[in-house]
């Protein structure tokens, strides 16, 4: 591993921080150096497993470490602002897992803030770094001008006090994993939804356990998408006026695969978390702006904010 090699503080001791660290030893570019949890017992447990030096009692002692180059938030949804504005206000570069908000106004206050300070902020969308992303923009122009998206993505969650299902935490299918369903289509279309609707079913903790949509984009391209925590379903289908496409599994690469009108593409899986942090540590050094930026998170907040607005009053949002 390099000497100059990005050194990444971890805040929170969630599961999905098991794929990014992962990501950061299969990295010549990445070392997690340390991490913070409410819970000293719990960040020292944390750290010893995965081989990490410093473990502190709060995330604000970890914002202070002088030997933390960037932070990774994975915390739950509701608090991916609040604590990108604490890592930028310590001068930290920031990672902050998807979906960052549904607020346009925090996504703006946090890369007004990141831009003034000369600092990284990306939004954590690690698929959009990996084949399958490469593999879509190679595709397209084979199928001729795009018509239809369909994307899906879904899982069963069996325990209902998991986060995802807390509304205080933002919880619910839409922004866990039907964030990455809209940033396909958004990304397949290679423009902003100019209208939409949703529709959703509601669990009794008030998060949707199931949400349908349909973004319409200028050109006439109509993405539907579908996501949900009761079925177990991932992919991504183009038709376009001279033929079609699909991924498996766009999202996760579980398993790759893709077919050109019918015909079998094989496409080799990568480490998505570990492409991801190597576009990080790059457009720190200077090399080129992250992949993600303003523009990117932008176009997710306002398009999640109208699907659920949509979804609550039974009529169409125009952006």
């Amino acid at each position: 591993m390099s000497s100059s090699a990005l050194r990444l503080g971890i805040v929170g001791t969630g599961r999905i921080n098991d794929h990014l660290l992962a990501g950061a030893r299969a990295s010549d570019n990445v070392r997690a150096v340390a991490v913070g949890s409410r819970d000293l017992a719990r960040s020292k447990s944390f750290a010893a497993r995965h081989g990490i030096d410093a473990a502190y009692g709060s995330y604000e002692e970890l914002l202070a470490d002088p030997d933390v180059d960037a932070v990774y938030i994975p915390l739950p949804n509701a608090l991916h602002h609040e604590w990108t504005m604490h890592a930028l206000r310590a001068g930290k570069h920031v990672l902050v897992e998807k979906p960052y908000s549904t607020d346009s106004a925090h996504v703006n206050e946090a890369y007004d803030l990141a831009e003034s300070s000369g600092l990284v902020l990306m939004e954590g969308f690690m698929w959009r770094h990996g084949p399958a992303a490469r593999l879509i923009r190679q595709l397209l122009p084979e199928v001729g001008a795009v018509r239809t998206i369909r994307t899906s993505f879904s899982f069963v969650i069996e325990d209902h006090v998991d986060v995802r299902m807390d509304l205080s935490l933002a919880g619910g299918s839409l922004m866990d994993v039907g964030c990455y369903t809209v940033s396909g289509a958004r990304l397949v279309a290679g423009e902003e939804p100019m209208r939409v609707s949703g529709v959703a079913q509601w669990a009794p903790s008030g998060v949707d356990m199931h949400f349908h949509g349909q973004l319409e984009f200028s050109s006439g391209v109509v993405a539907q998408i579908a996501c949900g925590f009761d079925s177990d379903r991932r992919g991504l289908e183009v038709v376009g006026a001279e033929g079609w496409f699909l991924l498996r599994d766009p999202w996760l690469n579980e398993p790759p695969g893709a077919f050109l009108n019918g015909t079998p593409i094989e496409y080799e899986p990568e480490d998505l978390y570990r492409l991801e942090l190597e576009d990080l540590a790059a457009a720190i050094r200077g090399e080129h702006p992250a992949l993600l930026g303003r523009a990117d998170a932008l176009g997710q907040a306002r398009t999640l904010d109208a699907l659920y607005r949509s979804a609550r009053s039974g009529a169409p949002v125009e952006l």
